[in-house]
């Protein structure tokens, strides 16, 4: 049967179970049980293509699946293949399917589902919200974000891929960086220059590019951590549909920070079984190592586990504070602080556990895995915008200061030094 809106969450939450139940195995391990189990706490794949095809394979799989049954657009309205139901409604969906086997989260997948399918709700036309909504939430089509440059990353307002006008269509020119999953992505949300005589800021608009278009060419990126999961898109006068224009002329940095709070809010988000590791796992290091009696290992670990609790009421405030289909608010920065803090936690806190353990391949379970985390960490202090441009955030739409000063303010960008 499927959901319906205004349904009660235990009514929601006992047919959730039973369809799980159904269509999946329950979980056996327990993250606090040592050497049960995979311990993999990556925070970026090390995978080769193949198996991360497979993964993206079984994760689309496992959504169309649960979208077709009414749980994989929970909140999202009913004109667009969900439910109409809360964010409670969703959050009880996910404490049932977190004790169940299902696949692992794939950057690509979220992107699709959480950024750009939102994006596009939030600025699409009419045609564009009934051809790419459904497809997009229920992943029949992967996208990726097309930002980032090689001299454009934090102040992504400088970059200079052009969009040209050429009677119906755009003449798309530049280079992409750090595009996660386009070697995936069947579309990109692409933000370009289409007016270098306007202010920074006003001169962007956004488009979706359809990556298998001529002129547009993709190369993987090798990551320290192993996997290359990052890619760099080339584009060498792709000719873009203006019926493919996100917004209107001149919107694309509205557009982009729309897509990069939808990715603040993903990412802030505190879940049972996450990548990057859990406080379970950490503590069950410490415990396999003899350490928990260690004073100083005793208060670090206390440390971490306030910071694990109060991520976890921090996103359920917010989560409370959020209208579903509603970009969401500054307050969404807040939890992406306190991800990247925890992720550094976990990290200092693993490397004075296992010293040269982390480093030394000895084939123990739940050692040297933890590198995969140590050397993925400090990207998310990158992702979805920078440690320092967060606090930016908060400091003046949450708590009021005065904004920095910026001595590029009206200045035509074709006339700003680079």
């Amino acid at each position: 049967m499927m959901n319906v809106p205004g349904m009660s969450i235990d009514e929601f939450r006992a047919r959730a179970a039973s369809w799980l139940k159904e269509n999946a195995r329950p979980r056996v391990e327990d993250d606090a049980t040592w050497g049960v189990g995979s311990d993999d706490v990556s925070v970026f794949h090390d995978l080769t293509a193949e198996e991360e095809d497979d993964l993206l394979q079984r994760l689309m799989a496992w959504q169309r699946l649960k979208f077709d049954a009414g749980y994989g657009a929970i909140t999202w309205p009913v004109e667009h293949g969900g439910a109409g139901l809360t964010t409670e409604h969703q959050q009880a969906f996910l404490d049932e399917e977190a004790g169940f086997e299902v696949p692992s989260s794939h950057e690509t997948f979220s992107v699709t589902t959480r950024l750009v399918a939102p994006t596009i709700h939030a600025f699409g036309t009419d045609e564009q919200q009934d051809r790419f909504i459904r497809p997009f939430l229920r992943t029949e089509q992967l996208c990726c974000q097309l930002f980032s440059e090689p001299g454009a990353g934090s102040d992504l307002a400088g970059l200079i891929t052009s969009a040209v006008r050429d009677g119906d269509d755009w003449i798309v020119t530049g280079q992409k960086v750090w595009s996660s999953g386009a070697m995936f992505s069947t579309w990109g949300e692409l933000i370009c220059r289409t007016d270098p005589t306007a202010p920074k800021h006003a001169g962007l608009s956004a488009f979706l590019l359809p990556l298998d278009s001529p002129g547009v060419e993709i190369r993987p990126i090798r990551q320290m951590s192993g996997g290359a999961s990052f890619n760099e898109v080339f584009l060498d006068e792709v000719r873009v549909p203006d019926s493919l224009r996100l917004g209107s002329v001149g919107d694309g940095w509205k557009v982009a920070l729309t897509t990069l709070a939808f990715e603040r809010a993903t990412s802030g988000r505190a879940r049972s079984h996450e990548h990057g590791g859990s406080w379970e796992q950490v503590l069950g290091l410490a415990r396999w190592a003899g350490v928990t009696g260690d004073p100083v290992v005793r208060q670090r670990l206390a440390a971490l586990y306030t910071l694990h609790r109060v991520r976890g009421l921090n996103g359920e405030r917010v989560a409370a504070e959020s209208e579903p289909g509603a970009p969401p608010g500054p307050l969404h920065s807040t939890a992406k602080l306190q991800w990247t803090h925890w992720m550094s936690a976990v990290s200092d806190i693993v490397s004075g556990i296992l010293g040269p353990r982390l480093v030394a391949d000895t084939g123990a379970w739940g050692t040297y895995a933890w590198t995969d985390h140590v050397l993925g960490a400090p990207g998310y202090r990158i992702a979805g915008g920078s440690d320092e441009i967060q606090r930016n955030i908060i400091g003046e739409r949450v708590l009021g200061l005065p904004a920095e000063p910026r001595v590029d303010r009206g200045i035509p960008f074709n006339q700003l030094r680079r």
